[in-house]
């Protein structure tokens, strides 16, 4: 009877010993869209629900000074999977436009780039991205897939080559409309003052105008410019798509369900590799607009849509977890949750109302180096490993997973290249003080505008801006006019003697120092200056994945599920499944 009971116990407990077999940790990665970091219980906020993310930082480790390699979402999200400064890659702009906004432009991150899912999955990790990309899709030719996920490690794909934006919700405002209101009327103002100024010369015959040939060049013109409004017309079509892998399952997607579709695809992940090490990297639509929410959340907050959303990204963020206790996986799971910048305070809806978050004490926000632009929540958990409720307040980076991630798993870091990060274990198993980040430098798209100086035995962070952008109305905390902050020219404002700030006093960034009131004001421009000309020492030339060429729209580029004569129209949520590349049959995907 023993013996019975014995086999009976060691046949129930096979399923469990089998998960053991492979102790090396997990990784369950959330990044939030355009989050602020004020935007949560945990760092704050006392009005909106979000008590999933908030346990992270009761039963781990909370970074209160997180900071984002760059405040826009492209170059941001190329720094975090690289753990290099963008403009090593190529992937900061030197032009108006920092981001992709088109998925039939040819820029992305580059091939050569090493991300830390490509680490992880040479190590026989089975790796996974569900939700947003924004880092490029084709090359050459449509369906090239040169910048996919899957050609920078990730095994399985689920979500969005481009981004989440307003033209990708009906009724939800046009994020070109601002933009081409200004450019019409300034073409309709030069217009008229030239035709006017011909008319005189023509009159006081100091000139013979062309008449017919003009007329043909203003046709021109406008059929160039209806081409250009047909274009915008269709962008929803064009642009809002839903892949799993390699295939085009909605085009354009719908939000309807959309947060439980990916929720369900991320936990489905997890199940399907109980047997073997995994990444899943759950890159969240929320917060960006055009915001949504499913029905269950609609109305619920305290805050409108935005409210409604975040909170909606918290239940998410609670099913995953939940899925981790009851796949017993906890334990051997390191759990990160940050945003790839602060909130976009420019949001506002057509309607008026507030569509961008709260980036709490910080001034600034999205596309700024102002802290509320690149301060993100930073927390980890992993029960038995890292201490709960620890704070650490020193300067850390979005750069920093990928080396961490990297020790931890047994990688070779590459030798071929510079790793702006550093490994975040030692400091928050409380083995070492700091961050080993004495200096942090940030970049307006490709331009560095402001550097941070923690130095070695010290808990003062001073910080510089080399210039700031320009807000508009005067005394508001973004730039109206314009919906992001720019990078140069009149948009912006030089200073000689930098701004400088003293963050640990002053981390609002409203009282600049002065040699008055600062004894040290001149021997720390020094050391900072000093610091920024030895990094752009390390600087090489690189392709510019964001130049006007690469981000025009291609039509050859086009990905594109049906004919052009179906408009570019589908839907296969129910019948277009296709396998994973996780390691798994067909059968195990979900819908």
């Amino acid at each position: 009877m023993n013996i019975l009971a014995v086999f009976l116990l060691l046949h129930l407990a096979q399923p469990i010993l089998g998960q053991g077999a492979d102790q090396r940790p997990n990784y369950v990665i959330f990044m939030a869209d355009d989050l602020g970091i004020g935007d949560l219980g945990c760092y704050g906020n006392t009005t909106l629900r979000t008590p999933h993310i908030d346990s992270l930082a009761h039963d781990g480790v909370l970074l209160t000074q997180h900071i984002a390699a760059a405040s826009l979402c492209t170059p941001s999200r190329a720094a975090f999977l690289t753990g290099r400064y963008p403009v090593r890659s190529g992937m900061a702009s030197f032009s108006r436009i920092g981001v992709f906004l088109f998925t039939a432009g040819s820029g992305g991150l580059p091939t050569n780039e090493t991300t830390f899912a490509k680490l992880l999955k040479g190590q026989g990790y089975s790796t996974a991205l569900i939700g947003k990309w924004h880092l490029g899709l084709n090359c050459e030719v449509s369906g090239d897939h040169c910048h996919h996920p899957a050609n920078h490690g990730f095994d399985y794909f689920y979500g969005l080559p481009l981004t989440n934006m307003r033209n990708c919700k009906p009724n939800s405002g046009d994020i070109f409309m601002a933009g081409a209101r200004r450019a019409v009327r300034a073409a309709v103002q030069l217009v008229t003052l030239a035709l006017f100024t011909l008319l005189l010369l023509d009159y006081l015959a100091l000139l013979t105008v062309p008449w017919r040939a003009l007329g043909f060049v203003l046709l021109a013109a406008a059929l160039l410019i209806g081409a250009v409004v047909l274009f915008l017309s269709q962008f929803r079509q064009l642009n809002c798509i839903l892949m799993q892998n390699d295939k085009i399952i909605q085009q354009p997607f719908t939000f309807d369900s959309l947060t439980q579709r990916l929720t369900n695809q991320a936990t489905s992940f997890m199940e399907r590799n109980l047997g073997r090490p995994f990444l899943l990297f759950t890159s969240y639509l929320h917060v960006h607009t055009a915001l949504h929410a499913s029905q269950e959340f609609l109305g619920k907050s305290k805050h409108g849509l935005y409210g409604d959303s975040v909170e909606e990204m918290d239940w998410s963020v609670g099913e995953i977890l939940a899925s981790l206790e009851r796949l017993n996986l906890s334990q051997r799971t390191l759990v990160y949750f940050t945003s790839d910048q602060g909130a976009h305070v420019e949001e506002i809806s057509d309607e008026g109302e507030m569509h961008g978050g709260w980036n709490g004490i910080y001034k600034g926000g999205k596309a700024t180096n102002w802290e509320g632009g690149i301060r993100v929540p930073g927390l980890l958990r992993w029960p038995g490993v890292l201490a709960a409720g620890k704070e650490i307040h020193g300067p850390t980076s979005n750069m920093d997973l990928f080396p961490t991630i990297a020790k931890l798993a047994g990688a070779t870091m590459p030798s071929d290249r510079i790793i702006d990060g550093r490994d975040l274990m030692p400091l928050l198993r409380d083995e070492a003080l700091w961050s080993g980040h004495e200096f942090l430098f940030h970049y307006c798209n490709g331009y560095l505008s402001a550097a941070r100086w923690h130095p070695r035995n010290s808990s003062a962070v001073w910080k510089v801006h080399f210039f700031t952008p320009n807000f508009y109305p005067e005394g508001s905390q973004g730039c109206f006019d314009t919906h992001v902050c720019l990078c140069y020219g009149r948009d912006v404002s030089h200073h000689s003697p930098p701004l400088l700030y003293d963050l640990l006093g002053d981390p609002g960034e409203t009282r600049p120092l002065t040699p008055a009131s600062e004894p040290r004001h001149q021997r720390i421009l020094e050391v900072i200056s000093s610091a920024v000309e030895d990094h752009r020492r390390t600087l090489g030339p690189v392709p510019d994945q964001l130049s006007v060429g690469n981000l025009v729209w291609k039509p050859w580029l086009q990905p594109c599920c049906s004919s052009s004569w179906q408009l570019c129209h589908c839907d296969h949520r129910e019948g277009g499944k296709s396998t994973p590349r996780d390691g798994d049959s067909p059968s195990q995907t979900p819908a």
